[in-house]
């Protein structure tokens, strides 16, 4: 399984976020892209945090009780991003999935510069298709 890297099942244009960002702009981006979070980047695609559902719904409950609109994403992120490489094994990143919270991880150059990310159901998908091809060859 060496040969599964990261970089051959991440999404490479994942829903991304900044810091002055409005919550309610933030969670427009999560619906019209059906994706669960992604990173937070500054003006040079570098990740800075990272914006989740969860995230965004506390705040976003908040906002209704007390009837006003003001939080901007860099109030809510999470700020000490899980990132991985491209060069990563996915075998490796599944592992680190099980004893970690994410669902996502952002993908980053050595730079900690954004180049995509990957998720749980890439993952599984990754392992799906070589299992696959591990059962076909072996018959």
């Amino acid at each position: 399984m060496e040969s599964l890297k990261i970089s051959d099942y991440m999404n490479h244009r994942p829903v991304t976020f900044t810091l002055d960002m409005p919550v309610e702009e933030a969670v427009e981006r999560l619906l019209q892209s059906h994706q669960t979070g992604g990173p937070v980047i500054d003006q040079s695609k570098k990740v800075v945090g990272f914006l989740s559902e969860q995230d965004c719904m506390e705040k976003m409950l908040e906002s209704t009780y007390h009837n006003e609109l003001t939080a901007k994403v860099s109030e809510i992120m999470y700020s000490e991003v899980l990132a991985v490489k491209p060069y990563n094994n996915i075998i490796e990143l599944s592992q680190m999935m099980l004893q970690n919270k994410p669902k996502i991880y952002p993908v980053t150059d050595d730079d900690g510069y954004l180049v995509g990310v990957i998720t749980r159901s890439d993952v599984l998908k990754a392992i799906d298709i070589h299992l696959h091809a591990c059962f076909k060859n072996a018959v």
